[in-house]
């Protein structure tokens, strides 16, 4: 849990002498919910970050205590992107590369160059297929950038991202003849709280954001 987080929402609250039933309701969350926020007992979701920043006129960063700086400084907004876009953009670049540092610095104690090249090659491919689907949003851009044809490129990277995917999971539950030691990724929230003050609390949140996405397909 982000403890930083927690101390400056209350502190944010009570220097403007606001109410956490007041909060909650401008907020649109319950006053229990809040005070778990308040308290550090649950981790909020990104949208409700930038909603809090805007609220009391900080910055995200401020607010998740990577800086001192209350203001929102932003040096690549562009003309036309309201305030709460261009903070959005912002914090999903700054939560992926947090998640990724995390994921790199786990890789390297992991000692396997097999599973980094793996992890390595999956994360390439998602953001390739995330990419060829903005490239063809408009018909008119040139196929010579591709080899792989328009209409073949989504079953067939879906399919090496699988196959990547079945090959990481291989490597990490090989416990036999994985070159990866059992006690090389002891890992907890409070171990990674310890390890990654920095990038712990992003992380959580990928992974919460994550999982509401994963749980709201079942339904």
């Amino acid at each position: 849990m982000n403890q930083d987080f927690a101390r400056i929402m209350t502190l944010l609250r009570k220097e403007k002498k606001l109410s956490q039933k007041q909060v909650a309701q401008d907020l649109g969350v319950s006053q229990a919910l809040l005070s778990h926020y308040e308290k550090g007992i649950r981790e909020c979701g990104l949208d409700f970050v930038i909603k809090a920043a805007e609220y009391y006129s900080v910055s995200c960063d401020y607010l998740l205590g990577r800086t001192a700086e209350r203001e929102l400084e932003v040096g690549d907004s562009g003309e036309g992107h309201s305030n709460a876009q261009t903070t959005y953009h912002l914090m999903s670049r700054r939560l992926i590369a947090a998640a990724l540092s995390v994921i790199y610095d786990l890789l390297a104690r992991s000692g396997s160059r097999r599973l980094t090249r793996a992890v390595t090659a999956c994360l390439m491919i998602g953001l390739y297929r995330v990419f060829r689907m903005l490239y063809g949003a408009n018909q008119k851009n040139p196929e010579d950038l591709f080899t792989v044809p328009r209409e073949l490129y989504q079953g067939y990277s879906e399919a090496a991202q699988i196959k990547l995917t079945a090959e990481i999971g291989a490597i990490c539950s090989d416990t036999n003849h994985s070159s990866i030691s059992p006690n090389t990724l002891h890992l907890s929230p409070e171990t990674l709280a310890q390890d990654y003050p920095a990038e712990a609390a992003a992380l959580f949140n990928v992974i919460q954001q994550s999982e509401n996405s994963i749980n709201r397909t079942k339904k």
